[in-house]
């Protein structure tokens, strides 16, 4: 979907370049002091200059490029001239703020890898982004945010099993491995070598075993551009970790859906168990990005990101899929009701909304 941000109202264009200014200031702490290269795309080039003009205002020194100055789309590997560009301004802060396109998970991986690694950057990953979740996710309260995540946090990492089941079918276990980490994203990036998506909230770790059945609402990757919030639901069913079976009355989306699943090594296989915490979010949109931060479980086949959660195994995919209305047990313990976290339970104060 193109964010072509000329048809919007002057109300809407402030709501946007609030989110932008607290992507850069609350998120992302630029400061005079920062050198910050923004990575966007002629779909999502207005939302990369409203990120540029907010970094301008806070004092840092700006780059902003598009994609495709680099090389055609898809985009399957880091370009050897935007690795030469990235080399020769030495960013402290990076933006990928660009539409996603099927294939691209690869390049996007290994950017992120590049930029936090080699240049120890606060890195800003907003694949799929629009001028909706500019309104909507990026305007949340990320104080609020980081004080939940940091919370179920706490809880999660410690946990050995998660049980999760919703009102249409969803009844899955997961159990995990202490040797594994869980990684709190708080939205609150000011150190180097953080990294997160944004909008953001949420907690995510890898587990060691899922099992049973997973109703999605929404499919990630490119899917979720494709077909946004889906009409009727895909099941997933999981034995020992793997899809072994996937049901929907779009006979063109499971077969989609089970061909990405059989492109790569260990795509079938549950990388990714996450917590969403961003308690500013009500409903689905229809874009991932944003999506996976309402507050609820979201599960991913695919890469289980080893650098964060110590496994000792990768893929090249990575599919996002989306339940609803989650009631969460962590070993017996309800932490969230039909979608609504127990707050007295998590040590917070009871957001207002």
């Amino acid at each position: 979907m193109p964010t072509d941000i000329a048809h919007l109202t002057l109300a809407q264009m402030e709501a946007m370049r609030e989110g932008a200014r607290v992507a850069v200031r609350t998120c992302m702490g630029i400061a005079p002091a920062d050198r910050v290269f923004i990575l966007t795309d002629q779909i999502s080039h207005g939302i990369g200059r409203l990120l540029a003009e907010e970094a301008s205002d806070a004092g840092g020194e700006v780059l902003l490029h598009d994609l495709e100055q680099y090389i055609e789309r898809p985009v399957t590997a880091l370009p050897e001239g935007l690795r030469s560009e990235l080399l020769r301004f030495r960013p402290t802060v990076t933006f990928y703020a660009a539409s996603s396109q099927p294939g691209e998970v690869t390049f996007r991986t290994g950017l992120r890898v590049f930029l936090l690694n080699d240049l120890k950057v606060r890195h800003a990953h907003m694949p799929g982004i629009t001028s909706q979740v500019m309104q909507e996710g990026m305007r949340t309260d990320y104080r609020v945010v980081s004080q939940v995540t940091t919370a179920v946090y706490d809880i999660a990492r410690l946990a050995e099993k998660i049980h999760v089941t919703t009102p249409d079918g969803t009844d899955l276990t997961a159990t995990f491995d202490p040797a594994l980490r869980w990684a709190p994203c708080t939205g609150i990036y000011h150190r180097q070598s953080q990294w997160g998506n944004l909008p953001e909230g949420e907690t995510y770790g890898s587990p060691a075993t899922v099992d049973g059945t997973l109703v999605a609402h929404l499919v990630g990757d490119y899917f979720s551009a494709k077909y946004g919030v889906l009409k009727q639901p895909v099941t997933f069913e999981i034995q020992g970790s793997k899809v072994a079976d996937v049901r929907s009355t779009n006979p063109a989306l499971v077969a989609e859906l089970v061909s990405y699943l059989d492109s790569a090594e260990n795509a079938r296989r549950v990388g990714e168990f996450a917590i969403g915490t961003n308690v500013g979010l009500k409903k689905l949109t229809g874009n991932l990005l944003q999506d996976e931060k309402i507050p609820g479980v979201h599960v991913a086949f695919g890469n289980p990101y080893p650098a964060e959660t110590g496994a000792n195994w990768s893929s090249s995919l990575h599919l996002d899929v989306l339940p609803l209305r989650c009631t969460i047990e962590v070993d017996g313990e309800t932490i969230m009701s039909d979608g609504r976290f127990d707050y007295e339970l998590l040590g917070v104060a009871i957001p207002r909304g």
